[in-house]
């Protein structure tokens, strides 16, 4: 895959999706070098560039900012939800609005360098469907934060069947038929990193370093954080479930080993009533696993009961098409 295709209707435009919540200070700043990234690729290669902007029920003054940015703007359309759903869906809403050419999915906070866009353009223009950046570095992070998220792509990645590649979060571009193949894809519990990979198609990497916040705090917490683990854990595998099954084979057979131990010293030596702290711990034991059995269960029965109330995904309170687009 070295020789370039040719520029043809799938690769004529690339639009850049934004999902932002509660970003009203970082936008300002990530705009222009948005806007600079798309003036080089136009440069290079002929492509038109646009930018889709993503409101997800944020509750500052994002989505005055984001208006004041496509006034000055005619490339930039804007997106509001009703409310906040997440970045999921955000990103899902965004893609849902994109019919012809590429996108590259941002982050608002300026961590992921727009800069890096023409180097996933000229992947993409090889022929590549998912061009995504792998984070050799991640500056202006706490160690606790890199640990977990160490941590948590490698477990993933053993226990999910959809490959799921290390330290690569969503910033990304995807081709026309790859978008097309993820609005496909309807389930509520959206764990975009595993879907991304279960799309399929070809493939690459591009390494980056991940940069400082631009301005802002995060919006995620470890509680967010754990949620996104376990949505994604259980989305993409089953493992919690075996899990719990050889838990339980294991805990049983201990319990038969335990009873048979019992009656061979009660045959022996009578049933004194000495060995009450054992029976205790071996109660709470299995009742322990009892509990986590269950718990593991109810979160896979709790993903079946929201997909089954078939809910749409988003609202939409307000959209707002590029000054480009209303000409077309």
């Amino acid at each position: 895959m070295t020789a370039p295709v040719a520029i043809d209707d799938a690769h004529s435009l690339l639009t850049v999706l934004v999902a932002a919540y509660n970003e009203a200070d970082a936008l300002p700043l990530l705009h222009p070098e948005i806007v600079a990234a798309l003036a080089e690729v136009h440069a290079l290669y002929g492509i038109a560039g646009r930018v889709l902007y993503v409101d997800d029920g944020s509750r500052d003054g994002t989505w005055n900012v984001l208006q004041e940015i496509q006034a000055s703007d005619p490339s930039v359309a804007l997106l509001r939800l009703s409310r906040n759903f997440g970045k999921e869906i955000a990103m899902t809403a965004g893609l849902d609005q994109i019919t012809r050419g590429g996108v590259v999915i941002l982050d608002a906070d300026g961590q992921d360098p727009p800069s890096l866009i023409p180097s996933f353009v000229a992947k993409w223009l090889e022929g590549y469907d998912d061009v995504f950046g792998t984070r050799v570095e991640r500056d202006g992070e706490i160690w606790l934060k890199k640990a977990s998220a160490n941590a948590f792509y490698r477990i993933i990645g053993r226990l999910a069947d959809t490959p799921i590649p290390a330290d690569t979060g969503d910033f990304r571009l995807l081709s026309e038929r790859a978008v097309g193949a993820l609005t496909q894809l309807r389930e509520r519990n959206r764990f975009m990193k595993g879907l991304f990979g279960w799309v399929g198609y070809q493939r690459v990497s591009v390494p980056y370093s991940r940069v400082p916040r631009s301005a802002g705090s995060s919006k995620f917490n470890f509680g967010g954080l754990w949620n996104l683990a376990v949505d994604g854990i259980t989305s993409f595998s089953i493992a919690p479930l075996r899990i719990a099954t050889y838990t339980g084979i294991f805990a049983s057979l201990f319990a038969f080993l335990g009873m048979a131990v019992v009656i061979i010293r009660a045959l022996l030596h009578g049933d004194p009533v000495a060995g009450w702290p054992s029976m205790m711990v071996v109660i709470l034991f299995i009742g322990g696993v009892q509990l986590l059995a269950l718990g593991v269960i109810g979160e896979y029965v709790g993903r079946m009961y929201n997909e089954s109330k078939q809910r749409p995904l988003y609202l939409v309170e307000q959209q707002q098409p590029a000054a480009l687009d209303a000409k077309n």
